[in-house]
């Protein structure tokens, strides 16, 4: 049975190490920022996102356990100032060894939960056009597109 437990420190550290040059990355790729200035943007956001790290107030990192052994992480903030009281998925990380498994739905299937405990009434997300087999998994669990950009290479 999977598991959503508070993220450690040390998994934060690692979380931030994996994910901050691989959001940078994903900017790039997207048009949305130039080669030269992405590692420090993406770190400055990261920064800006989590300011007190784990004790950042209404940010939820968890680390997906499956018995002993972490499998994903996810992170959602709870926008509880705002009329319709939602949270928003920041980042959901399944291990590329175990992806393929079922962990990416156990994990929106869990954080929808703790949504739910928290008194939230809807979850959102961004996720880039590239990532086909992300968008699969968010439509499997009933998320539905409510903007899309678009571009065109010229």
């Amino acid at each position: 049975m999977s598991k959503l437990i508070p993220m450690t420190q040390t998994e934060l550290e690692v979380f931030l190490e994996r994910t901050i040059p691989e959001y940078a990355e994903d900017k790039v790729r997207a048009g949305h920022w130039a080669e030269s200035e992405a590692l420090e943007r993406s770190r400055k956001e990261f920064a800006d996102e989590l300011p007190q790290g784990l004790q950042t107030k209404n940010n939820y990192l968890y680390t997906l356990y499956d018995g002993n052994d972490a499998v994903g992480m996810i992170w959602m903030r709870a926008n509880v100032d705002r009329p319709t009281n939602d949270g928003f998925i920041l980042e959901l990380y399944v291990e590329e060894s175990q992806r393929g498994k079922g962990y990416g739905k156990q994990i929106m299937l869990l954080i929808e939960e703790k949504a739910r405990e928290l008194g939230l009434k809807a979850i959102g997300l961004h996720v880039f056009g590239s990532n086909k087999v992300a968008q699969n998994l968010y439509k499997a669990v009933g998320y539905e597109v409510t903007s899309v950009n678009m571009s065109k290479t010229l």
